[in-house]
C-alpha cells in the first residue's frame, strides 16, 4: 500500500480507504461481525489505515464493530466518521446539521467506537435549515474541544463547499479537509464543478461508489438485474452498458478484473482521489485491494476516459472551443507552456482538453 496526504491536513493516509457500510448484517444485506473483523484484519495486513464509517450505518452496528475490533490501537490508524442523519424516528431534532444533533451524534459515536476523538468528522449530507456559519462555528468547537481533529463534508455543491471554506479561512475556524463524492466511471458529473473546487481548495476526494453498485464488475451484462437499488436509491439511469463493457475487455487483456480496472482509473484520476473500498467478503476485499498493484497505460486511460466523457454544460461546452481558447489567451497560446497543469498549453477548466497525465505510483 502507498499512502497519500489527506488534504491540507500533512495526515498520510493509505490510497484506499476501507468504507464499513457493509459492517453489521441487520440491514438484511452486509458481512456478520466476524466477517466485518476480519476484513479489517486483512485491510491493516496490506497496509491499510483509513477508515470510514457513519453514525447510521447499519444503526449504529458499524461502529461498535469497529470500537470493539479496534480497542487499545486506534493510534495506528485515521478514523472517520458522520452525522447528519436522522437516527431516531419522532424527534425533529434527531436530524440535520443544527449544533444540538452535532453534539449528540458525535458523543454517541466516541462512546460506540471506545475512543476519546475523530480524526476526521464528516458532515454527511447538506441541511438547508441549518446557517452555514452556525454549521463552520459548531464544527471548529469539537476542533478545539479535542474531540475532533479534521472535518470533512459529503454530498455538497461545490458553491457552499467553497463559501464554507472561505468563510472558516476569514474567521479562523477549522476548514473542511476533504470531500466524499459519488464517483466513478459512470458518473462523472461531478467533474463539471466539484473535482474541480477539489482541486483549488486542496480537497482529498474520497470516491463512494466506485464500482457503480456492482454494475463496474460486469455482473450484470447481458440482461439480469435491470434496476439496481439500495435503500430507494436508483443509479441505474447514469450509465450506458457500452462503458461496462469496454471495461471488461480491458481487464481481460490485462488478467484483471473488471473492478479492478474500474479502481485503477480513479486512482489516475488528477489531485487526490481516494477509492472506498467497500466489501462484504474477505475475498472480495483482498481481490479490490490488489488493484493497488495496477498501473494503466496512457493509452488505455484515454480509451476510458473518451468512452465516459460527460457531458459537462456551460460554461464548459462554450470554453472548449479553439476559436474561444484563442481569444482568452491570445493567438499564441500554443506557445505557452503552463507548468501548473503539466501542460503545454493555456486551457480552461476541462481537463479533457489537458495530455492525458502519467499516472500517479
Amino acid at each position: 500500500m502507498r499512502y497519500t496526504l489527506l488534504g491540507r491536513s500533512g495526515i498520510r493516509v493509505s490510497e484506499f480507504a476501507l468504507g464499513t457500510m457493509t459492517f453489521g448484517d441487520n440491514w438484511g444485506w452486509g458481512a456478520p461481525v466476524e466477517t466485518s473483523t476480519r476484513m479489517l484484519e486483512v485491510y491493516a495486513e496490506a497496509g491499510g489505515n483509513f477508515i470510514d464509517t457513519a453514525n447510521v450505518y447499519t444503526g449504529g452496528v458499524a461502529e461498535t464493530i469497529l470500537g470493539e475490533a479496534l480497542h487499545g490501537r486506534w493510534d495506528r490508524f485515521v478514523l472517520g466518521t458522520k452525522f447528519t442523519l436522522q437516527t431516531e424516528a419522532g424527534d425533529p431534532n434527531l436530524a440535520g446539521n443544527h449544533r444540538k444533533n452535532l453534539t449528540r451524534s458525535l458523543e454517541a459515536s466516541l462512546r460506540r467506537l471506545k475512543t476519546d476523538h475523530i480524526d476526521v468528522l464528516w458532515v454527511h449530507a447538506r441541511d438547508t435549515l441549518t446557517p452555514l456559519p452556525e454549521l463552520m462555528r459548531a464544527l471548529d468547537d469539537q476542533v478545539r474541544a479535542g474531540k475532533v481533529l479534521h472535518i470533512g463534508v459529503s454530498d455538497w455543491p461545490a458553491w457552499e463547499i467553497a463559501k464554507a471554506n472561505t468563510l472558516a479561512e476569514l474567521r479562523g475556524w477549522s476548514p473542511f479537509i476533504g470531500v466524499q463524492l459519488r464517483y466513478n466511471l459512470l458518473s462523472r458529473s461531478v467533474e463539471s464543478e466539484l473535482t474541480p473546487m477539489a482541486h483549488a481548495e486542496d480537497l482529498a476526494i474520497l470516491a463512494w461508489g466506485p464500482l457503480a453498485e456492482g454494475r463496474l464488475t460486469g455482473k450484470y451484462l447481458g440482461g439480469g438485474q435491470g434496476r439496481l437499488t439500495r435503500g430507494g436509491w436508483d443509479f441505474s439511469g447514469e450509465s450506458s452498458d457500452h462503458i461496462v463493457r469496454e471495461v471488461v475487455a480491458i481487464a481481460e487483456a490485462g488478467g484483471w478484473t473488471p473492478a479492478q480496472v474500474a479502481f485503477a482509473w480513479l486512482r489516475s484520476r488528477a489531485g487526490t482521489v481516494i477509492p472506498l473500498l467497500g466489501a462484504t467478503s474477505e475475498q472480495q476485499l483482498r481481490t479490490n485491494l490488489a488493484a493497488a498493484d495496477i498501473v494503466l497505460g496512457a493509452d488505455t486511460l484515454e480509451r476510458l476516459d473518451r468512452i465516459s466523457a460527460p457531458d459537462l454544460g456551460f460554461p464548459h461546452d462554450v470554453m472548449a472551443g479553439e476559436d474561444m481558447i484563442g481569444l482568452v489567451y491570445g493567438d499564441q497560446w500554443r506557445r505557452i507552456l503552463d507548468h501548473r497543469r503539466g501542460s503545454r498549453r493555456p486551457v480552461n477548466d476541462d481537463d479533457r482538453l489537458a495530455p492525458v497525465t502519467a499516472p500517479r505510483r
